[in-house]
């Protein structure tokens, strides 16, 4: 039976004698049990992050003893295993050194059964410092590899296997934590020791074959094992044979339940059971087929993800770790985030490769909740080295991540890098000599492909993002004829809005725009006489260097500048949601060259300016409220062009909708000046030019008013806004906004009317819970009605809601 150590252990500082005996709690990290007990102060507040940074600068001994019993020890073995080591650590058992660990994304498992006695037991961790560790790394290479400079804060991460953004990015702080984020477990073995037990599907029409293979390695003399392993309702029993490696069975199913992708189909999950010599594992499987397409075609080379024989459109965000404190990370946390994307319309995400391998959860929810996921491997923004013992390392790391994860339906590709094919033109190092530093990648990358390749061949290996294909080391921030791309020309080159139209990537893994957060988010990091951009608490919750410069600027460009600090981060939102909704809407009206749509980033690891749609407590920012009409399975887009303005209509579900309704061209004060009713029938995956306003017909125009489409599809009500000129070029009328909160049947909703129409009518409440729209326009012609969700009384929520729209942004 497998003992778990979780749970209380005592902490102890090697360089301060004065912090001795402190409690922590594992899983977690030692920043979080110092806060606990006041040693250090809330990171996250004001500028405290430089107070806390001598903690990364020590070295820490973590302890604690256990009991064990003569039956508890009476097995061939006893395996420590621990999840989630952060990172460079010595492992003592009464006394005893019996291992050294440096690779935070491994299970390290070591047989102490040696050092054990009955009764009681003392097991200490060291934890040494990363920082030196790192330094004595990268003193060791035959030659300079560059780090993340800029982003890292502390020098040669990039030699270390750890979370590569704990030393800071431009969104994260630097917080090197410590600590083991994961299960510390006892696992006595008797006759074998299980490595894993992995699947694989073989299809045949409307038939699914399902091998399900125990690994395993026979303990000396240990008499015969058995095992049992539950599918679909049927169970096999089998002995396992001493002389081999691992057994199959395999499940035959006739007419699968299909898994499909959010949007597309339900998620069924099949429970598969094994248990063999103490170990019972449970797996929640999914049936179904998947691909990526390359095909040349006339523009270049497609890049589309078919999901049982139908081709997925793409859309969703980018995933980086919940929290810079890993004791904050928990399952509610990640459910509400991952339902989140689900409720914005997302079916993928793609994990970053400065983050992490997730926990179990999150694949587990997103199978659950039908995310596809794009897995990077564990590299980002810097060069990495090609020595043979790195090799070994990171290709035992991803032979044990591959084999953890490769059961998920919901995992759609690995790709072995964040852009650090770019990298190498980043640095002087690397500009100077690039054919060595080239060779030094590829080096790497074929290691990390070779894993993967073997583990499971079921999905495509995918270099690097942004990468043009095969051995292609090409400029995939600029070439959008094939393969992934990231498009950065807007934010960091600081280019219009207008030029996200430019260009029409296969699929865009990556593109982004950044928004101050939300007031009620500001009160939880800045005092209120610091409630300014450029105050110093503000601007150490900016951790891009010309970031509230950009924001500032472009607000010049595209509106009448803001009055006041909540009207600044309020339009920052507004502009943020704008940038992100032309990009994504403008991609999808040119499907099927466009497969893929994910965004710069979902969310925030702690209260920050950033490019994310989800603030750090989970509050929706405007991008998100738009990201879920502009993802959703039928939108009605407007796209400028030179002929003048169309409307696409476009159909991602596998089944045909049929839209009714209108656009009207309306002007600022609310006079129809022309409408049009538009009844359409979309077959699946179509995307169609419903309408069409002529450039002659608009030209002397522009100043007039707006474009408004409202349709209906079944109960879904579809809108969506044009204007000719930037918001600034607008003469908007005072709207003359009205609103209450009604309780109705036990559910609270906001009522809200006006007599002129309002633009990006944003509804904030102070407290927790959010509303099931908002960021919308709202015309004299339509009362909108919009239900709160959350846990707030009608006398809460009526003295803090706020309600925000353009025009009252520069009004006084």
């Amino acid at each position: 039976m497998t003992i778990s150590l979780n749970g209380q252990w005592l902490l102890a500082c090697v360089q301060r004698n004065s912090i001795q005996d402190i409690a922590i709690s594992f899983p977690g990290d030692v920043h979080s049990a110092l806060l606990d007990v006041g040693i250090i102060p809330e990171p996250y507040w004001a500028d405290n992050e430089a107070k806390v940074q001598w903690v990364s600068e020590c070295d820490w001994v973590v302890s604690r003893h256990f009991e064990l019993t003569e039956d508890d020890i009476a097995c061939k073995a006893l395996d420590l295993v621990l999840d989630n080591l952060d990172t460079v650590a010595e492992i003592r058992v009464n006394g005893h050194s019996v291992a050294d660990f440096h690779n935070m994304f491994m299970r390290h498992k070591v047989d102490i059964l040696p050092s054990l006695l009955v009764g009681n037991n003392r097991i200490e961790i060291v934890l040494h410092r990363a920082d030196i560790a790192a330094k004595n790394r990268a003193d060791r290479l035959p030659f300079p590899i560059p780090w993340a400079v800029g982003n890292n804060q502390i020098p040669h991460m990039n030699t270390l296997r750890k979370t590569q953004c704990h030393t800071g990015w431009d969104w994260g702080l630097c917080l090197s934590v410590i600590g083991i984020y994961g299960d510390i477990l006892l696992q006595p073995i008797q006759q074998v020791r299980v490595s894993h037990v992995s699947t694989k599907q073989h299809w045949d029409d409307w038939r699914c074959d399902l091998e399900v293979t125990i690994h395993y390695e026979s303990m000396p003399n240990s008499g015969l094992a058995s095992a049992s392993v539950s599918f679909d309702g049927q169970t096999y029993h089998l002995a396992l044979d001493q002389t081999s490696t691992q057994s199959t069975v395999l499940f035959r199913v006739d007419h699968p339940k299909r898994w499909w992708p959010a949007g597309y189909g339900k998620q069924r999950l099949y429970d598969l059971q094994v248990v063999v010599n103490g170990y019972h594992i449970e797996k929640k499987i999914g049936l179904r087929k998947l691909e990526l397409c390359t095909e040349d075609d006339d523009i270049g080379q497609s890049m589309v993800f078919k999901v049982n024989d139908v081709p997925i459109s793409a859309k969703g965000a980018n995933w980086i770790p919940m929290d810079a404190l890993p004791s904050r990370m928990n399952d509610q946390r990640y459910r509400q985030l991952l339902e989140d994307a689900v409720a914005a319309n997302m079916n993928m995400l793609r994990v970053w490769g400065g983050g992490m391998y997730e926990k179990d959860i999150f694949y587990q929810l997103c199978d659950e909740l039908g995310l596809l996921v794009w897995q990077d491997l564990m590299f980002a923004c810097a060069l990495y080295p090609s020595t043979p013992d790195f090799i070994t390392e990171v290709q035992a790391e991803v032979e044990f991540q591959v084999r953890r994860l490769k059961d998920h339906p919901s995992l759609a590709l690995w790709c072995g890098d964040n852009e650090v094919i770019g990298a190498i033109g980043w640095y002087p190092e690397s500009r100077e000599n690039r054919e060595k530093y080239v060779v030094n990648y590829d080096r790497l990358n074929r290691a990390l492909s070779e894993v993967v390749t073997r583990e499971d061949p079921s999905r495509r290996f995918w270099a690097s993002s942004p990468c043009n294909g095969e051995l292609d080391f090409g400029d995939a921030w600029h070439d959008d004829h094939r393969g992934d791309m990231h498009f950065w020309d807007v934010w960091h080159s600081g280019k219009d809005l207008e030029e996200y139209r430019s260009v029409t990537p296969r699929f865009c893994s990556e593109f982004g725009f950044q928004s101050w957060p939300s007031l009620p988010t500001v009160r939880t990091f800045a005092p209120e006489k610091d409630w300014n951009i450029t105050s110093p608490s503000f601007e150490s919750h900016q951790k891009n260097a010309r970031g509230n410069s950009i924001i500032t600027e472009m607000f010049t460009r595209y509106f009448r500048f803001p009055n006041g600090f909540a009207n600044m981060l309020y339009v920052s939102q507004v502009q943020q949601a704008l940038a992100i909704k032309t990009a994504s809407e403008y991609w999808r009206a040119q499907k099927p060259v466009n497969r893929g749509i994910l965004y710069w980033q979902l969310n925030d690891c702690w209260p920050v300016s950033s490019w994310s749609s989800l603030e750090y407590s989970g509050r929706w920012k405007q991008l998100h409220y738009h990201a879920r009409r502009f993802f959703a399975p039928q939108l009605a887009a407007f796209v400028p062009n030179d002929g003048g303005v169309v409307l696409h209509l476009i159909n991602d579900s596998r089944k045909s909708a049929e839209l009714k309704g209108e656009v009207v061209w309306q002007s600022w004060q609310g006079e129809i000046l022309y409408r049009e009713p538009i009844t359409q029938y979309l077959e699946p995956d179509k995307n169609i030019v419903a309408w069409q306003w002529l450039a002659e017909d608009l030209q002397q125009h522009e100043a007039d008013g707006f474009f408004h489409v409202h349709l209906t599809c079944g109960q879904e009500v579809i809108e969506n806004t044009y204007f000719p000129l930037r918001p600034k070029n607008c003469e908007l009328a005072a709207p003359e906004l009205r609103y209450e909160v009604a309780d109705i049947n036990n559910q609270l909703y906001v009522m809200l009317n006006c007599a002129h129409p309002a633009f990006f009518v944003h509804l904030e409440y102070a407290g927790e819970g959010r509303f099931d729209d908002s960021s919308f326009t709202l015309v004299p012609e339509y009362q909108k009605q919009v239900k709160y969700l959350g846990p707030a009384t009608y006398e809460e929520l009526v003295a803090g809601l706020t309600v925000y729209h353009l025009h009252q942004s520069y009004q006084p």
